[in-house]
């Protein structure tokens, strides 16, 4: 099953750390959001296999975006 990694506040993307196609450990670092020039590294819960990335740098997201899913 897909998991889905969402943004937990309106910010916007400073980086990727991953693309589709790698595989991540549980307690990766997905990416980084900047917001209130304090970066938030946003990680994931379980490992996978990283099959989209919704955002690109320079994006600003909303709570509740998704960001990437996992599979």
């Amino acid at each position: 099953m897909a998991e889905h990694v969402s943004a937990e506040m309106v910010a916007s993307v400073h980086s990727l750390e991953v693309s589709e196609g790698d595989h991540v450990e549980p307690g990766a670092t997905l990416l980084v959001l900047e917001s209130m020039k304090m970066e938030i590294p946003v990680l994931t819960e379980c490992g996978g296999l990283v099959t989209d990335v919704k955002v690109r740098p320079g994006d600003v997201v909303q709570e509740g975006d998704v960001l990437v899913i996992l599979g």
